[in-house]
């Protein structure tokens, strides 16, 4: 299946993307594997017509957002992410009401919608960057809250919460975290910023995912707990084979990321569906908010 996807690939001048979180075999015929937003940047410079996003809908919509001029598959529609299901359009336009002047920076886990009614957007890595930034001493983020308390921990200005999270790291517990700790007690912690604080406060290092790759490639030591979702082991195991790579909970598994099959990519390739198309007014606002971000990082 492997190879009469790659050879369907070729036939339809396409490009496979798949996050970092997707199942290894998909990850491991892909053109390009990495956080979401790297990824739609990087398959805006190519020639392909066509991109296969493996990953969730926001994705999708954002490799639309980028690259307008090419067909963006996504290969099961119904690959959604809880968090960003946790903004609409018409609340964001209400909690703009009540804080009037002030700034949106919207992480990219979130719709085409949202991004559109948002002044910048950020990233799990750039986020201190970003609301540094801006003039402003006061923003609102949306729509992660953990992300925004840990930003706010690492800048003066007034910081305002949305109510979201990511069910999966959200729910990572620090006794579940020190239960893995004492198992292997000289590993070094690895956490994504979209943990509760009190799982940051345990980590040696807070880092998005292509920062944690980039960490474990630069660094002597040997063993790593990492709480973010499992996915993530199968790169890391796969380009640092001398080390070891422990998940910080086998609760870390998004369901929504493991739903695309190879088959599904195949299916997707043959009949040129399911799409994602964001429409022009949405998305000519929504890369204003984007490109604003890439400008300053």
């Amino acid at each position: 299946m492997q190879d009469i996807i790659r050879e369907k690939l070729k036939k339809r001048n396409a490009i496979l993307l798949a996050h970092n979180y997707q199942p290894p075999e998909i990850q491991d015929i892909s053109d390009m594997c990495g956080d979401s937003l790297e990824l739609s940047i990087r398959a805006g410079k190519t020639d392909a017509d066509i991109i296969v996003f493996c990953g969730v809908h926001f994705m999708a919509e954002t490799a639309s957002i980028v690259s307008p001029q090419k067909r963006v598959l996504l290969p099961r529609l119904n690959a959604g992410c809880p968090m960003a299901d946790m903004i609409t359009p018409e609340t964001l336009i209400q909690k703009k009401k009540e804080l009037p002047g002030v700034p949106v920076v919207t992480y990219v886990n979130s719709p085409a919608s949202v991004k559109a009614l948002s002044d910048i957007c950020c990233t799990s890595a750039n986020a201190i960057q970003v609301v540094n930034s801006l003039p402003d001493n006061e923003v609102l983020m949306t729509p992660d809250k953990n992300l925004a308390v840990y930003t706010a921990s690492h800048t003066s200005k007034k910081i305002h919460f949305w109510n979201g999270y990511c069910p999966i790291h959200h729910h990572l517990m620090p006794d579940m975290l020190s239960e893995t700790k004492n198992k292997y007690p000289h590993a070094t912690v690895l956490a994504h910023p979209e943990c509760r604080v009190n799982i940051l406060e345990m980590a040696d290092a807070v880092l998005s995912t292509s920062g944690m790759l980039k960490y474990v490639a630069t660094t002597t030591e040997k063993s790593f707990i990492i709480a973010t979702e499992y996915g993530l082991i199968h790169p890391l195991q796969k380009n640092f084979p001398e080390k070891q790579f422990i998940p910080a909970s086998e609760i870390l598994k998004c369901e929504d990321m493991k739903k695309i099959r190879l088959e599904d990519i195949a299916e997707a390739l043959d009949t040129l569906s399911p799409e994602v198309n964001v429409p022009e007014d949405i998305r000519e606002k929504a890369r204003v908010a984007v490109e604003r971000m890439i400008s300053i990082v």
